[in-house]
């Protein structure tokens, strides 16, 4: 089965090839700094190379969780905007599960070679750096430092991995294509069934009711002292998190309905407030990639936030510890910020990436607003407002989350010592997550606005979509 007859042009798949890029540059880049770090510490190798592995492994797993999800949502909007061509296929006599087998190969492949270029090239650009840095007397020139670090292969391999099962996850809207739909001349918007959706909702509420309390558990365990409070919270954000992640197809599009009223009354608000929820499943995929990478930057800061507000009231210590303390948790807490960014990063190219493709999808849409009237600059509109509606309720759902996140886990690990709950509050974070949501509105909005006004009425009416 030719992947051009299933997902389109391979622009249409570019996300997939640059998610896998950026996911193998990051490893790459991480796995060979982890080994220079161990180099450098000879006396103990061993054991730093060992925590360092484990390290990179877990950094490395959760840029891979929010990748699938990008990689998964991307896929899932191109089907949605091909499921014609897919019942046509499906008519010819095309089966369902070899149109499957044909998308999970494609997104393996491109997931295969963008892993391979971004392990290479951030690996060479890593070693560059590192001669430099010996050339010039800043790092020893003793050490046997690795050229390449033989963890990339398996990063390769689970990148690759990731891409095909995220493709496979994705193309389950074809399941629901019938021949009968090409004949019609229709494919049908995918709808929830009334059981389904109470058996999810179910699922959610039960996740979360049994996270919140393990929450509750993991602070009084931090009361008194007992180091299994922080594994306990981490156990709670994962069912919370699992919980959230379950039910966020009603939860998200409930809270991109919300901020999409404070977008006005005027035409091109309500059109897009209207678009922005017109299908609970697409508001899901653009906003969920973007509501984990806001919430895991916030609870790295917040949680590092907490513990130096937490420092401060801590007796028995001398200033000098404390602001040894403080200069320790500082440096943590900008590496694991900056790791948390690239998962960001990626995220924000997944949306992206969707509202173009939807803008993309959408233009037989768009031209019959220009034809019955609407100015290119409401059109621009449109598309902003839209785009604000869905990124504003992401990134401020992340950030409640990640705060509470954050604060709760530092209460659990230092709760003894810490007279009352300490809310983690880093605003310059907090501010920094604000203008990179900005930033986000105006890469989703104006390149594909610009597209669309281009294209005149006419012309984009004459596109069978």
């Amino acid at each position: 089965m030719k992947r051009d007859l299933v997902l389109g042009s391979s622009r249409e798949l570019g996300t997939v090839g640059l998610v896998a890029g950026l996911s193998g540059a990051y490893a790459g880049a991480l796995l060979t700094c982890s080994g220079l770090v161990a180099a450098i510490s000879k006396e103990n190798g061993g054991a730093v190379a060992a925590f360092l592995s484990v390290v990179s492994t877990v950094f490395i797993g959760m840029a891979l969780y929010v990748a699938a999800v990008v990689i998964s949502a991307g896929v899932a909007t191109v089907i949605a905007g091909r499921l014609q061509d897919i019942a046509t296929l499906r008519l010819l006599g095309a089966r369902s599960a070899d149109l499957r087998r044909s998308i999970a190969r494609s997104t393996a492949r491109i997931s295969w070679w963008g892993s391979v270029i971004g392990v290479i090239g951030a690996t060479l650009a890593t070693d560059v750096v590192r001669l430099i840095l010996v050339s010039g007397d800043h790092l020893p020139s003793d050490a046997d430092y690795p050229w390449f670090s033989p963890g990339a292969v398996p990063a390769v391999l689970g990148i690759t991995a990731t891409g095909a099962m995220a493709g496979w996850v994705g193309s389950r809207r074809v399941l629901e294509v019938s021949p009968a739909q090409a004949l019609a001349g229709t494919a049908g918007a995918r709808t929830v069934t009334r059981r389904a959706g109470a058996l999810r909702v179910g699922c959610a509420s039960v996740l979360l009711a049994v996270g919140i309390a393990l929450f509750g558990l993991a602070m009084v365990l931090g009361e008194r002292g007992a180091t299994s409070g922080f594994f306990v919270a981490f156990v709670a954000a994962c069912l919370t998190s699992t919980g959230l992640l379950v039910g966020a197809r009603f939860v998200l599009p409930a809270l991109v309905a919300g901020v999409g009223r404070l977008l006005g009354v005027d035409a091109a608000a309500v059109i897009a407030r209207r678009n922005a929820v017109a299908d609970p499943a697409r508001t899901t995929r653009s906003t969920l990639g973007l509501f984990i990478g806001v919430t895991l930057v916030t609870t790295i800061a917040s949680g590092t936030s907490a513990l130096q507000t937490s420092v401060d009231s801590w007796h028995g210590m001398t200033a000098h510890q404390r602001e040894t303390a403080h200069t320790m948790l500082s440096v943590a807490s900008t590496v694991t910020i900056m790791v948390g960014v690239v998962s960001s990063l990626i995220a924000a190219i997944g949306f992206v990436s969707t509202m173009s493709l939807t803008v993309i999808q959408r233009r037989r849409e768009l031209g019959l607003l220009r034809a019955l009237g609407f100015t290119g600059g409401q059109v621009r509109s449109m598309i902003t407002k839209e785009s604000v509606a869905m990124s504003a309720a992401a990134t401020a759902a992340g950030i409640g989350v990640g705060l509470c996140y954050g604060s709760a886990s530092a209460q659990a690990l230092v709760g003894m010592e810490t007279p009352d709950f300490v809310w983690g509050m880093p605003w310059l974070v907090l501010v920094a997550i604000v203008l990179a949501a900005l930033a986000v509105i105006l890469l989703a909005s104006q390149p594909p606005a610009r597209r669309a006004i281009a294209t005149s009425p006419v012309t984009a009416l004459r596109v069978d979509t």
